[in-house]
């Protein structure tokens, strides 16, 4: 029997979408993350996700983790400028020098958290006090592209000196790392 998906955010649904899109919502979407690095390795792809579609973004996802040396945090944060003409001219991620530079300015505060907290993974769980916020969503409308608790960690890290971190990135940065389970009730991947 044919498992039943979420079919709203990814276009999921039928046997149109990429294997990429699929493996993501089943094994990962709204899945809990506990992992610094994975942590900062996906509020860079969120940021880098603004302005063009998810899809676009898990198919060059190798390209960016080796681009981006993995993820680290501190070998990102050491990037210099030879290194942002270096990922300029990589074809394989997005070549955006905002975005790019964004990348870097965040592993720095990414780091002054982890320095202030333990762990950014303790203080980003600490907003909802560790737990999971699930939805049970029952209807495409009832997701929303933001929330009270996406513009609040937000502005907090705004304040942090972060980049590329408004509300609605942040939403589908706390999806796509489990504090929010925007799976649809139906969902065998809930």
């Amino acid at each position: 029997m044919e498992k039943k998906r979420c079919g709203f955010s990814f276009g999921l649904g039928g046997n149109c979408c990429a294997e990429e899109v699929l493996r993501y919502h089943d094994t990962r979407w709204c899945k809990p993350v506990h992992n610094d690095q994975e942590l900062f390795a996906m509020l860079v792809l969120e940021g880098m996700q603004a302005g063009v579609s998810w899809n676009l973004i898990l198919k060059k996802e190798q390209n960016f983790r080796t681009a981006f040396e993995g993820f680290d945090p501190k070998i990102v944060a050491a990037f210099d400028e030879n290194k942002v003409e270096e990922l300029l001219g990589n074809k394989g991620i997005i070549r955006n020098v905002s975005k790019i530079r964004a990348a870097i300015t965040n592993a720095r505060a990414f780091l002054r958290v982890q320095e202030e907290f333990g762990s950014f993974d303790k203080f980003i769980w600490s907003f909802t006090g560790g737990r999971v916020i699930d939805h049970h969503l029952r209807d495409v409308q009832d997701m929303p592209a933001k929330d009270e608790l996406s513009e609040r960690i937000s502005k907090e890290l705004v304040k942090r000196g972060f980049k590329y971190v408004g509300p609605t990135i942040i939403y589908s940065y706390l999806q796509g790392i489990g504090i929010v389970n925007d799976h649809w009730e139906f969902c065998d991947f809930r």
